[in-house]
């Protein structure tokens, strides 16, 4: 802090130049290190849909692939390991049957194993499933 003296009276300055740098680098800091959602390391080719909404991406994420490899969020499993997951999934206060499965099938995946896989996901106290698809444009 700088005084002047100006014809008796003393007269204090700030200079805001570095804490606008420390305020500059703190948010560029937060930018760089925040995480952002990893999704399993599988190519989906979803099926296109005309009439496909937008839906939360919160809650349960099943993934499964035309050669039968499926990810329960991130971790993998087997069809018959699935219904463990499910029911050992920890949902927190929410109702079962309130809280979101989103299912991505790989567009070549049987219409079989998708009843399978929605079998299980209503055996295991889930209603609330969406089918994820990728929008025709």
């Amino acid at each position: 802090m700088r005084l002047k003296n100006r014809r008796g009276r003393i007269t204090a300055n700030v200079d805001m130049t570095p804490m606008i740098d420390i305020v500059f680098q703190l948010i560029v800091f937060f930018l760089v290190s925040t995480t952002f959602a990893v999704v399993p390391g599988i190519k989906l080719n979803l099926p296109q849909s005309t009439t496909s909404e937008g839906t939360s991406v919160q809650g349960i994420t099943i993934y499964a692939d035309k050669d039968g490899v499926m990810f329960f969020n991130d971790k993998e499993v087997s069809m018959e390991n699935l219904g463990q997951e499910l029911l050992s999934f920890d949902i927190g206060t929410s109702k079962k049957e309130e809280f979101p499965v989103s299912l991505e099938a790989d567009s070549e995946v049987t219409n079989g194993t998708i009843v399978k896989i929605f079998d299980v996901i209503r055996q295991s106290g889930f209603s609330l499933i969406n089918l994820r698809t990728k929008s025709e444009r």
